[in-house]
């Protein structure tokens, strides 16, 4: 890539997060992002469509981020409670910029975006089980309930919350017997 794109490219995304760390998405406007990127309107427009185009991209960035972190997506059948960790190792490298990007109403967005990515990997490795409704439903359950359950008990510290969590992952092994 050009150096100059690359660096327009950072400085649109570094004044969006600036700007979404204070305000909600819909009211920031491509003028007062372009006024901290220093960058003019049809820069902008250059490369996004508008600033939802540049929040979506910005969610899939992060989300290819902690999925890639992911070193083996098959722990979800094989060892739940280690794919727990893992995937909370992954959030967790990332937890300053998710909770910026994916804050207020986007908030819900990471878990299923995160979702849909686990499952892409893991019928990538094995196509046989996309239509399977019970792998579907655990690996829903497993990422969707652990994020909210991890996300909902902040007052907790981490490490333990990650360690109850995986202990309950742990537990849906036996449904996840046939796939091993």
């Amino acid at each position: 890539m050009d150096l100059r794109i690359e660096k327009t490219e950072k400085s649109i995304k570094n004044a969006f997060i600036e700007l979404r760390a204070r305000k909600p998405l819909e009211k920031i406007t491509v003028k007062e992002l372009c006024g901290i990127a220093r960058i003019n309107k049809s820069t902008f427009y250059s490369h996004y469509g508008d600033i939802y185009d540049l929040s979506d991209t910005m969610e899939a960035e992060i989300v290819e981020s902690v999925t890639n972190s992911i070193s083996h997506p098959e722990y979800i059948i094989e060892d739940p409670a280690a794919f727990t960790q893992e995937l909370f190792v992954a959030y967790l490298s990332q937890s300053s910029l998710t909770d910026t990007v994916f804050s207020g109403n986007e908030s819900s967005h990471l878990a299923s975006r995160i979702e849909d990515s686990v499952k892409k990997l893991l019928f990538e490795k094995h196509p046989g089980l996309r239509e399977d409704m019970v792998l579907n439903i655990v690996l829903s359950y497993c990422i969707q309930g652990a994020y909210h359950a991890f996300r909902g008990n902040s007052r907790y510290e981490a490490d333990k919350k990650i360690a109850v969590i995986s202990s309950i992952t742990e537990n849906i092994r036996p449904l996840l017997e046939d796939y091993e």
